[in-house]
């Protein structure tokens, strides 16, 4: 079967750091580019970063530059989300999603999706 599966979501308090993980079997990510969504309580889910399948092409969302970075290690057929200087709107489920070579910041556009890891910013 193939799946993705999304860890490291929390409660962390504003200011501090996750790391979140996508975690692919029954196939492998070499030729995948991976893009991590989120969606908050009655709001459409949005693109936040996506990384293509070599590597060399990275997007992020303007509210997510500067804090957040996606990285991948196809040796362990997993990408990363690390998040820093967290706040409470970035409080979401964060989805993980694959498609083809390369990037999209849409929906639509991908296939694969896993389940969602919870993300709460808070005091």
């Amino acid at each position: 079967q193939l799946q993705l599966v999304e860890s490291g979501g929390g409660l962390v308090q504003p200011g501090g750091s996750l790391r979140l993980s996508c975690a692919a079997s029954g196939f492998t990510l070499d030729y995948k580019a991976i893009a991590w969504f989120r969606q908050a309580p009655g709001k459409e889910r949005e693109g936040v970063s996506c990384i293509s399948s070599s590597g060399r092409s990275t997007n992020y969302a303007d509210s997510v530059k500067g804090r957040f970075t996606i990285s991948r290690d196809n040796a362990k057929n997993t990408v990363y989300l690390q998040m820093n200087s967290l706040k409470p709107e970035d409080t979401a489920v964060y989805y993980c999603a694959a498609r083809g070579y390369f990037c999209s910041g849409y929906v639509r556009d991908f296939g694969s999706w896993g389940q969602g890891t919870q993300v709460t910013v808070s005091s």
